[in-house]
């Protein structure tokens, strides 16, 4: 693999490695407080399954750097400009509904970039497609079961659903705005083509929002820029709770 290919799988590797850890976090919030012991349970599992994604790919990115960079550096020691994840990922929890609908958007994205990713000509971002994708067929279950269970529910909850909708439209477009690496990668047959997952996944959630008596705002999403590390305000605030024990004793060790 040629200097420059390397650097972009390098920055990809970062870039997915920084949504999943950050999507991770923000379950991870959800400990104690979710609306019964058993959705406590399953969002706490989820979390660990994305952490665990974020875990093998920030240490892929690691060796693919050659500095030295472990994934706990590559976590902690990084400011909010060097974090390339989506801006859905860094939004905030906000009530049950609208973590269940970032969830789903960011089910079915993962669902169709995992079986990409499976096919990858990069051995160790195959293998880690072909094993995330087992975890995701399941999370993808459990946020659509959930997202029409409130859409159908009462007007409560599918008021509250509908809402979360509205408010997280905007960010997914993101997931599909490829960029110089991208493409490059796209081209090389190591990441599959971000303008070809997205009519799938626009189908998907229209689908499935039609089947919950949902709608999909009319307005195109418009937000972006975590790729180049532009972030919302959300970012700076978990990154600062994130990171705080390691940055307080560096280098500790449990």
């Amino acid at each position: 693999m040629d200097k420059t290919l390397q650097d972009s799988l390098f920055n990809y590797l970062l870039h997915l490695g920084d949504s999943q850890l950050v999507l991770s976090h923000r379950l991870s919030e959800w400990c104690g407080h979710a609306p019964e012991l058993e959705l406590d349970i399953a969002l706490a599992n989820i979390g660990l399954d994305i952490l665990g994604q974020a875990r093998t790919v920030l240490t892929m990115a690691g060796e693919v750097e050659g500095q030295g960079r472990d994934e706990d550096q590559l976590a902690y020691y990084r400011s909010e400009r060097e974090f390339k994840n989506l801006l859905l990922c860094e939004q905030p929890n906000g009530d049950f509904a609208q973590t269940l609908v970032r969830q789903w958007f960011m089910d079915h994205y993962h669902q169709l970039l995992f079986t990409g990713l499976s096919q990858s000509g990069h051995a160790p971002l195959a293998a880690f497609g072909v094993k995330s994708l087992k975890e995701v067929n399941y999370h993808l279950r459990f946020s659509s079961g959930w997202v029409q269970r409130l859409g159908l529910g009462t007007e409560e909850s599918a008021r509250r659903t509908q809402a979360a909708i509205n408010e997280l439209w905007r960010f997914t477009g993101e997931l599909f705005v490829t960029d110089e690496v991208e493409d490059a990668l796209a081209e090389a047959g190591i990441i599959p083509s971000l303008a070809e997952l997205a009519p799938q996944w626009a189908s998907r959630v229209a689908e499935q929002s039609k089947q919950a008596e949902l709608t999909l705002p009319a307005q195109a999403a418009y937000r972006q820029g975590g790729k180049q590390g532009l972030h919302t305000e959300h970012l700076g605030f978990l990154l600062a709770e994130m990171q705080s024990v390691q940055r307080s004793y560096p280098n500790m060790s449990w």
